[in-house]
């Protein structure tokens, strides 16, 4: 049964090796995960210490500004000048740490297969400098069993015992970059130990910085709950997908679908159709999960079959495209297609997994005239050329041949985009007309 650990000032704070004051924490990887908690981490009073081996994020870090939407630059200025928040390339820092918290990336192989490199690049810097009574967690989303099967012997080959001399504990990173309501701090915490006692005490580490901590019974149970996680929203816009496919099908709008269905009380949630999937957790997870089943004899056709229903979309994304240009006597060979939108959802600049790069280059492939904007986004590069994003003005509308909205972001002027553009293929319905608004004068065309 899952304990719960709500009190930000617990007993168990004071159990560090220097006290509540002195304690120190070290974070490895300074990305969307790891500079927030490491912020929280400093906040409270702990000195708090990132590693990272890109040296633009250290240097940034130390001169107190913040590469991340989410932290404020002036919280991180603030830190670095009270001397609570540093730092550094260098992983020698990790033998004085208390406790050392891991948040590397974790990608997929072009084989879907799980890439754990950056963990265990990690994990053997911290095991030759591990020494008794530190407490190391692994937040980066993994495969059930990596933190007892692959992590702890690492950790053990040099005679130290878990439980007894150090203590190792996984705990799922939650991040939503963007969200305004749900951060780091306010964001319920999943714990789960190699043993009761290195639970507890990453439990009480995590209940000093945010505000509830739950505990479960194993390292396990806390790395398959971050998969349940991200696979339930996988597997429901999957459905949302391929619902959008049938009706489009059937002559029926989905978007009016969903909206009749969400007005049920109860037993429905609400999901909706997209051009694809994209972030580091939505589009990778869901393969760690059935990655770790098939290698156990247990194939999850449910988890993989949406996988293969959201990695489509981009492609029936280029095929709307396709058709909506041979309606109006073109082709997508030479139309200038501007592409609003190439971030993986709104109003952040993280275009890591984004469909719209799929869309780009499937686009450019077939010989189409690309331009994009989106205010995250200044420049990108796909298939080796660099692309620079141009404004959503008038006379950049009026001189595309088509309009495709990929992300909707909120700065995006909507009723502009209607009044100027000739066609516009719409992914994420921002082009709906309200009761009472105005309709349009581009011909759109909805997913």
């Amino acid at each position: 049964m899952a304990s719960y650990s709500n009190n930000r000032h617990s007993r168990h704070g004071s159990e560090t090796r220097h006290g509540p004051d002195q304690t120190t924490v070290a974070v490895v990887g300074l990305g969307y995960v790891g500079l927030p908690l490491i912020v929280e981490f400093a906040d409270v009073g702990f000195t708090g210490i990132g590693v990272d081996v890109d040296p633009e994020k250290v240097e940034a870090v130390n001169a107190g500004t913040s590469y991340i939407p989410d932290v404020p630059g002036e919280r991180v200025a603030a830190l670095v000048a009270a001397g609570r928040l540093s730092a550094t390339g260098d992983f020698s820092c990790v033998r004085d740490a208390d406790a050392i918290i891991i948040c590397v990336p974790t990608p997929l192989r072009k084989t879907k297969e799980p890439d754990i490199s950056h963990i265990l690049a990690a994990c053997d810097e911290i095991a030759r400098r591990l020494r008794l009574g530190q407490i190391i967690i692994l937040e980066s989303t993994t495969y059930p069993g990596t933190t007892d099967e692959v992590i702890l012997p690492l950790f053990e080959r040099g005679g130290l015992k878990v439980g007894k001399d150090f203590y190792l504990a996984f705990s799922p990173e939650r991040v939503d970059p963007g969200n305004k309501q749900f951060q780091t701090k306010n964001i319920c915490k999943i714990v789960g130990g190699v043993t009761p006692e290195c639970t507890r005490k990453a439990a009480a580490l995590y209940s000093r910085a945010v505000e509830r901590v739950i505990s479960v019974s194993s390292a396990r149970v806390a790395e398959t709950a971050k998969l349940m996680e991200n696979t339930y929203r996988s597997v429901n816009i999957a459905l949302a997908n391929e619902m959008a496919l049938l009706c489009r099908h059937l002559g029926i709008d989905v978007w009016e679908v969903i909206d009749a269905a969400a007005t049920k009380p109860f037993g429905y949630q609400a999901f909706y159709p997209g051009p694809g999937i994209g972030g580091h957790c939505i589009p990778l997870d869901p393969y760690y999960l059935t990655w770790k089943a098939r290698v156990s004899g247990f194939e999850a056709k449910f988890i993989s079959l949406a996988g293969e229903i959201n990695s489509g979309m981009p492609q029936h994304v280029v095929a709307l495209i396709s058709d909506a240009l041979n309606d109006e006597g073109k082709c997508v060979n030479g139309a200038r297609i501007l592409i609003l939108g190439v971030a993986y959802k709104r109003n952040v600049s993280d275009v890591r997994e984004s469909p719209a790069l799929e869309i780009i280059s499937l686009l450019c492939a077939k010989g189409a005239d690309i331009r994009y904007s989106d205010p995250f986004v200044p420049s990108l590069v796909i298939d080796g050329h660099t692309h620079e994003s141009v404004p959503s003005d008038s006379s950049v509308l009026e001189d595309a041949d088509c309009v495709v909205i990929v992300t909707d972001h909120n700065a995006f002027d909507y009723s502009r985009i209607g009044a100027h553009a000739k066609l516009i293929v719409d992914t994420r319905n921002a082009m709906r007309v309200r009761r009472g608004g105005k309709k349009p004068a581009a011909r759109i065309v909805r997913l």
